[in-house]
């Protein structure tokens, strides 16, 4: 008899195949649900698969161009990084899941959603509270934290033998099993050998950035266009024009991968209180950060650009943690937004070899004033104003130094 229907988060590699197989031997119907975020996936290949195994039914989501609009646009206008590096490639893909999840439950009267993550890490938190946002009353299946799975699997060579028993065919081997996920941002890796922090990154590993040194020797110039601090057009050195959200992104990742742009070997802090050691390849995303930043600067007031700062190391945690959809995940989103209306214009760059160079930006209304600044005119402003406002800060110096003489 069966326990009810289960939406199944599948990605058709080992994890999710063998979970697969383990929910149909515990009864459950099982639909797979599969997003298509930009992974090199063969769909057509993973629903055969997930159809011989035993689903009842698949369903391949296209949700490329949410991501990149719902989800990698408000991160970028945001400036979201993740203790000063991560550029969070995952943390956003989790919640633009979900939402597919969600829907796929609700449309197909299933009573439980499955993911596959390990209950050492991230991911399960953010599943499952994007879905419990968006559905209070779903029920979650997590197999990495039931005992009786938890016992017949250790790890990864376990599944691996799992699936040779079961005929389940996988791409791991007990060689080389270290774990990979893919979307439009980026590819992490983990695990493996990469779990000894002093291990080097084999250089096979990359799949989307090529190595820097390996990089054209002749650099590539373009300009990216911003409205309220959101990418909305790019115009490169040969007059090609990106002007729909998902080609401007294909096209950053696919020039930022020819010169090895946006590479990072980190070890980083889990929401769930572990260190970890993650090698993530973000070649687009690199690019929008560092032109966003800089037209940033340009653009707005100095302390409302360091309010919007720490605003978004705080909502850079809330995403990495899976507060996503969470109240002060949408407040902080609105405050920066506010923030963002004035951040308008164009950042020229240069990519060379792993680097991405700020040659020049514009904007058509800006806080940069090129006659009060020069060096060649006073213009409005008064050289001996200055020695009273040196004087003013002084006072808190040379008194601090009268203190110190004071304590000896």
């Amino acid at each position: 008899m069966s326990l009810g229907k289960v939406v199944l988060a599948y990605s058709g590699g080992l994890d999710t195949s063998c979970i697969l197989r383990w929910l149909l031997d515990q009864n459950y119907d099982v639909i797979c649900y599969m997003a298509n975020i930009g992974q090199d996936e063969d769909f057509d290949a993973a629903t055969t698969k997930a159809t011989k195994i035993g689903a009842s039914k698949v369903i391949v989501d296209d949700v490329r161009h949410s991501f990149v609009n719902d989800y990698v646009w408000p991160a970028i206008r945001a400036g979201l990084i993740y203790e000063s590096r991560y550029l969070l490639g995952t943390s956003l893909a989790r919640p633009c899941i979900s939402v597919g999840l969600v829907k796929a439950a609700l449309d197909n009267d299933a009573q439980f959603i499955a993911h596959g993550a390990t209950g050492k890490g991230n991911d399960q938190v953010r599943f499952e509270l994007s879905c419990y946002s968006l559905w209070p009353d779903v029920k979650i299946i997590a197999p990495w934290r039931i005992e009786e799975f938890t016992e017949r699997f250790q790890g990864r060579s376990d599944l691996i033998k799992y699936a040779s028993d079961n005929n389940i065919p996988v791409s791991a081997t007990p060689k080389s099993p270290w774990s990979m996920d893919a979307n439009l941002m980026h590819i992490s890796y983990e695990s493996g050998i990469l779990e000894n922090p002093n291990n080097e990154a084999p250089h096979d590993l990359f799949q989307m950035t090529v190595d820097p040194k390996k990089a054209p020797t002749d650099s590539f110039k373009l300009s990216i266009e911003f409205s309220k601090g959101v990418p909305v057009k790019v115009i490169t050195q040969d007059a090609q024009v990106f002007n729909d959200a998902l080609e401007i992104f294909t096209f950053l990742n696919k020039i930022g991968g020819k010169y090895g742009v946006g590479r990072i070997d980190i070890v980083e802090n889990r929401f769930i209180g572990l260190k970890s050691r993650g090698v993530y390849e973000t070649p687009g995303g690199y690019i929008l950060y560092v032109a966003h930043t800089d037209l940033e600067v340009f653009c707005l007031d100095k302390e409302v650009y360091r309010v919007k700062q720490s605003l978004r190391d705080r909502l850079s945690d809330y995403v990495y943690n899976g507060f996503w959809f969470s109240p002060e995940g949408r407040f902080v989103f609105d405050c920066i937004a506010l923030a963002e209306e004035t951040v308008n214009g164009k950042v020229n760059l240069e990519i060379y070899k792993g680097n991405v160079t700020v040659l020049g930006r514009w904007s058509p209304v800006s806080l940069y004033n090129e006659d009060l600044v020069s060096m060649d005119k006073h213009s409005d402003f008064s050289p001996s104003d200055a020695t009273g406002f040196i004087n003013i800060q002084a006072i808190r110096l040379k008194e601090y130094n009268r203190f110190q003489k004071q304590q000896k």
